[in-house]
């Protein structure tokens, strides 16, 4: 099928806006995407082997 996903979608609900703006912009910031680092702080959570909580990106006014 053209339009299927490799993958399944995962969804999470009730996440204001604003805070989903906010990760997104993060997340371009440190060179990273939403995907790659809900995967990683998942990952970190769970307690996977050799899972590490992702970098976060140094704010704008530090």
């Amino acid at each position: 099928m053209a339009n299927a996903h490799k993958h399944k979608q995962r969804v999470l609900r009730g996440i204001p806006d604003e805070e989903v703006d906010a990760f997104d912009q993060a997340a371009r910031d440190g060179g990273g995407d939403r995907s790659a680092i809900t995967r990683q702080l998942w990952a970190w959570y769970s307690r996977q082997p050799g899972a590490e909580l992702p970098d976060r990106p140094t704010p704008a006014d530090e």
